[in-house]
């Protein structure tokens, strides 16, 4: 009765130790390449005439769409993309390929690290709602994060796995609206200087992501 007892609780350490890794590699890998605070600087240009409470209200429906966008891409993105015949090593290696080029943009923020470029920021200026286009997308859900996210769906072996994306994908996704409603401040806080050590940092951590990805596609496609 001992001996059942303790194997069933090494189990659950066991199984608590596999989820909370896997939380957090998958909380981190999107964070990284999201990179909620590299979106600040174009946040608060393109609210620059709204009042406190339009700010709040245009973070609040930005960080809506973009977990609609990523919750769609983690169930639905997959099957899409198998609809027109892409193999699952291939959605790795092309994601792995599309991180890598936001990665070194990120570790050149600036040169080339801009989230939007300068007629995109031209044209929103004439938008009545910003908050689906260009914030959402692509600024916050664009082609890195999509890819991550349909990468964490080609490694997901069951259920569980889909429960700790989503609860990766809500917890990127609440961090990127405390950023924006509190970007003001942190944007005044940090800097120019601040602003652009952190977006090499996350730079750096996605170029090892888009590595793993593409490793682990050529790996599945050769069954090494």
């Amino acid at each position: 009765m001992l001996e059942t007892i303790a194997q069933l609780s090494t189990e659950y350490n066991l199984m608590l130790i596999t989820t909370g890794g896997l939380l957090v590699a998958s909380f981190s890998s999107l964070f990284s390449v999201a990179n909620p605070t590299a979106a600040m600087p174009i946040f608060l240009s393109l609210t620059e005439k709204y009042s406190d409470a339009e700010r709040n209200t245009t973070a609040k429906w930005t960080s809506i769409y973009m977990f609609m966008v990523l919750m769609i891409f983690l169930f639905a993105g997959t099957a899409i993309l198998g609809f027109f015949g892409i193999s699952l090593s291939g959605i790795r290696i092309a994601g792995g390929l599309i991180i890598m080029r936001a990665a070194f943009s990120m570790l050149n923020p600036d040169k080339s690290g801009r989230k939007l470029t300068e007629e995109d920021e031209k044209e929103a200026m004439q938008k009545d709602d910003i908050t689906f286009s260009p914030l959402a997308m692509p600024m916050l859900s664009g082609p890195g994060s999509i890819a991550v996210v349909i990468g964490f769906a080609s490694q997901a072996t069951d259920y569980t796995d889909y429960v700790i994306h989503s609860i990766s994908i809500t917890l990127v996704v609440l961090i990127a609206y405390v950023v924006l409603r509190l970007s003001p401040g942190i944007m005044q806080y940090m800097g120019t200087t601040g602003m652009n050590v952190m977006t090499r940092m996350m730079g750096f951590i996605a170029l090892a992501i888009s590595v793993q990805f593409i490793l682990s596609g050529i790996s599945l496609f050769f069954q090494v």
